[in-house]
């Protein structure tokens, strides 16, 4: 089965395994294009930034024309000094060289454990054989490409869309990884977004910034944002579309697409979140801001409380108001609404009667939950991703390092 980066013109993708991940299953991802590309990407806000993500901003800021990027899960070469910088570099070199690329034009992503020495014999090792690979069958189809890059996640989560820009068909495709240490802002996560549109680099960059800040910038599983966290853009321009230029219509149509493709990825890592049952989608409506919205929707999506109660299936809506009250935003507690999904819990402040043990069967069975809060004070709405709390999250995460 042909993957969602592949599926767009002029992109391979592999994932092999070099020994990184205990359980064997493949952890080195390597995704290449066929020609020069214009690249843009946004990083963790953590202070304690990894070795990768160093690399990769300072790369963007130097060079144009790149190539790809490698991505390894199972180390996150973080917080692993003077020698962590000089392994980050290695591995694009040796990317670089096994793939016959010029030097500065692929980057790196690094997923797991934080504070390990990278193992570079066996990334050595790893980096050949996904070299190898890519130039086969298994590439053209992106084969282990997004299992590769998994940690904790229990699904691969992958995401294609065509458009139409300035008359010509575009394609866009992506893979991500992230299930827990997911909070903006960047929503910890690594994500490569392809696409075969032309799109000169300033409105990439702004594309993107507009995309993930609508997406990505808006999953919360448990309110840990990592070091690592990398969402990196590629386009080559092979679709032949005039180039896309800020604040041009077509800017406008690429943004909505990608941003389109941005949802769909960041809504799987929401649902697939450590020990998740159900995604929640929070949309606070009725704020005097975005921002505001915004914020309250995060503290909703951030609230143990909440999602303790939400995966114990009970409507315990008093949690949410709670919530939404300590945010710090502008509410006008007569004229507050709030449902869950087509309960209405309350009317402009007033208490509803509602069926309790329906709304708890209701949850029960729902994949998907949405939860709807009218502030009552302006027109502006923002919408958070996030999932429930089980006894699993625990587990995982007690057990993560030993």
């Amino acid at each position: 089965m042909t993957s969602a980066i592949t599926q767009v013109t002029g992109f391979r993708a592999v994932g092999v395994t070099c020994g990184l991940k205990q359980s064997g299953n493949p952890d080195l991802a390597l995704v290449l294009s066929d020609g020069p590309c214009t690249a843009a990407a946004v990083f963790t806000t953590n202070a304690f930034k990894a070795a990768p993500v160093l690399y990769d901003m300072a790369l963007l800021e130097r060079v144009g024309g790149m190539r790809g990027v490698v991505i390894n899960a199972g180390n996150a070469n973080a917080v692993t000094g003077q020698q962590g910088l000089r392994d980050a570099e290695q591995m694009a070199r040796l990317t670089e060289q096994a793939c016959q690329l010029p030097a500065d034009s692929v980057f790196v992503m690094s997923t797991g454990v934080i504070g390990e020495p990278m193992p570079m014999h066996k990334l050595e090792r790893g980096i050949a054989l996904a070299a190898r690979a890519i130039a086969t069958p298994a590439g053209e189809q992106g084969q282990d490409a997004a299992r590769a890059i998994m940690t904790t996640d229990t699904v691969s989560k992958e995401a294609f869309l065509q458009t139409t820009v300035s008359g010509q068909p575009v394609r866009l495709g992506g893979m991500a990884k992230g299930s827990g240490m997911i909070h903006p802002n960047m929503a910890t996560m690594l994500a490569v977004v392809v696409t075969d549109a032309n799109v000169a680099a300033t409105a990439l960059q702004a594309a993107l910034r507009q995309a993930a800040a609508a997406s990505f910038n808006r999953v919360s599983v448990d309110g840990d944002t990592s070091t690592n966290d990398t969402l990196l853009l590629l386009a080559s321009g092979q679709a032949g579309n005039p180039a896309i230029e800020p604040e041009s219509a077509a800017f406008g149509q690429f943004v909505a697409a990608l941003t389109q493709l941005c949802i769909k990825l960041a809504r799987m890592i929401a649902r697939d979140g450590e020990g998740a049952t159900k995604l929640i989608e929070i949309t606070v409506s009725g704020a005097a801001t975005e921002a505001e919205a915004d914020r309250a929707a995060k503290t909703v999506a951030t609230s143990p409380l909440v999602k303790t109660a939400l995966f114990g299936n009970d409507p315990n809506w008093g949690r949410v108001l709670a919530a939404i009250g300590r945010s710090n935003v502008q509410v006008n507690p007569t004229a507050v609404s709030l449902w869950l999904g087509d309960f209405l819990l309350l009317s402009a402040g007033e208490p509803q009667p509602f069926d309790a043990v329906a709304a708890s069967q209701w949850l029960a069975g729902a994949n998907e939950v949405k939860l709807r809060a009218q502030l009552g004070v302006g027109q502006a709405q923002a919408t958070v991703w996030t999932c429930d709390f089980s006894y699993k999250y625990v587990e995982i995460n007690a057990e993560y390092h030993t």
